[in-house]
């Protein structure tokens, strides 16, 4: 199995700045594609960033640039740093990771716990 750990939210005031990570761990083959979600009260789950084993990223418009994923393979983490922090980024921010438990079995999603960013104005 494939665990996410969560950690570097907390409370920011607007243009502040956080940096999230979350580390794999567990018993598994491989981690493919990584990836930050969040859900704001009342909404659906939405893709902040996602990034591949070599490096190709993707974002979604209301973050680009000022959010950068980045993330350390040998580590089997992901990182999110943010920036330029808005009210509107406040949410629960999720890590999301595509993971072989062996060559054969996969790939299966994963999902962190959350962890809460909380953006003041």
């Amino acid at each position: 199995q494939v665990q996410l750990v969560e950690s570097g939210g907390g409370l920011v005031q607007a243009g502040g700045s956080l940096r999230l990570s979350c580390a794999a761990s567990g018993s598994f083959f491989g981690i493919n594609d990584m990836a930050w979600y969040r859900q704001a009260p009342g909404k659906q789950r939405e893709l902040v960033a996602g990034i591949t084993t070599v490096g190709t990223t993707k974002y979604a418009d209301s973050v680009k640039g000022r959010f950068t994923i980045s993330r350390d393979n040998a580590k089997n983490t992901v990182y999110l740093q943010m920036n330029s922090l808005k009210p509107e980024d406040t949410a629960v921010y999720y890590c999301k990771a595509v993971g072989f438990l062996t060559v054969v079995h996969g790939p299966y999603d994963y999902w962190g716990q959350g962890t809460q960013v909380t953006v003041s104005s």
